[in-house]
């Protein structure tokens, strides 16, 4: 496999799961929710990644999401978060992953654990000849408090089922480097929704942002569709909109300004009318005043917004 084995590309969100406020997944919120993220136009979806709780998620429960994503997406793309912290367990979530019809799965280093550059080779060996899927490797430094360089980046694409990466990296110096080394042989996410992500993709570099939440709707993807159809003017603006959001409430290693991500964006899905659901402990809900700064942030860019209930 390599970047032409899938058509993955534009604007594939990391998006919530909705949970009950006693913590019970809710299915009937999360179609809702994946209606909406449809008719918005997302190019795909990510399920169970970092912005969908994996973390607080049993094996059972990721699964049954896989299933409810696929028959919910109208097609477009679904790719399945299988983090984990040993390759048995992200085996296993693959294959509930593959079982349920999803087109790839995302797959970080294990986290916590900050594993040598051998391990993360291995680790992804490892977990490759498990599943039949597609990988995309996800470079998650905050998250996962290793930064992995190109020449690892470029070391994972030789694995045969790789054929993305989402680098996450805070090091734009090596994103750049990621991006005119590899995105030859795989796809390349993480592209900036600013001017010179507008250059670098008029330069055939980059396929697309793999961002989180989508609290701006149809917007994200209308930054890549612009592009597509060459109205460059358009896709700046847009980008621009997208900026605002992450310079108010994340900071440029893409950790956050207040609260917690996953409740920043069910909030600000919420606060659009959108059954995002509630966070699951140990995560808390955000307080009057940081409901108060996404509240803000969405009305300043002419977003209505309703009460929360």
């Amino acid at each position: 496999m390599d970047r032409n084995s899938v058509d993955w590309h534009g604007y594939i969100p990391a998006i919530t799961t909705p949970f009950t406020r006693d913590g019970a997944l809710d299915p009937a919120a999360f179609e809702q929710q994946m209606g909406w993220l449809v008719a918005e136009g997302m190019h795909g979806v990510i399920l169970a990644g970092t912005s969908g709780e994996w973390f607080s998620m049993t094996e059972g429960e990721r699964a049954e999401l896989f299933r409810l994503g696929v028959r919910f997406a109208e097609g477009i793309t679904v790719i399945a978060g299988c983090n984990a912290f040993t390759a048995s367990e992200a085996i296993r979530h693959a294959r509930a992953a593959e079982a349920a019809g999803c087109d790839g799965i995302l797959l970080t280093p294990p986290p916590y654990l900050v594993p040598t550059r051998a391990e993360i080779i291995q680790y992804y060996k490892d977990v490759a000849a498990g599943t039949g899927l597609p990988i995309c490797v996800y470079n998650w430094p905050h998250g996962c408090i290793v930064d992995m360089d190109v020449d690892t980046l470029a070391e994972l694409t030789a694995i045969d089922n790789v054929v993305a990466i989402k680098n996450s990296t805070g090091d734009f110096a090596g994103f750049l480097a990621g991006l005119y080394q590899l995105s030859a042989t795989v796809r390349y996410f993480g592209m900036p929704t600013s001017e010179l992500g507008a250059d670098l993709v008029a330069l055939g570099r980059g396929d697309g942002l793999m961002g989180s939440g989508a609290p701006l709707g149809r917007d994200h993807p209308g930054f890549w569709d612009a592009l597509a159809a060459g109205d460059r003017e358009r896709a700046v603006a847009l980008g621009a909109r997208d900026r605002v959001v992450m310079t108010r409430w994340f900071k440029p290693d893409y950790g956050v300004q207040f609260g917690n991500q996953q409740a920043i964006m069910k909030t600000a899905l919420r606060l659009r009318g959108v059954p995002a659901g509630y966070v699951r402990r140990p995560l808390l809900e955000l307080d009057d005043a940081q409901v108060a700064i996404i509240r803000g942030t969405l009305e300043e860019l002419g977003i209505a917004t309703v009460p929360l209930s």
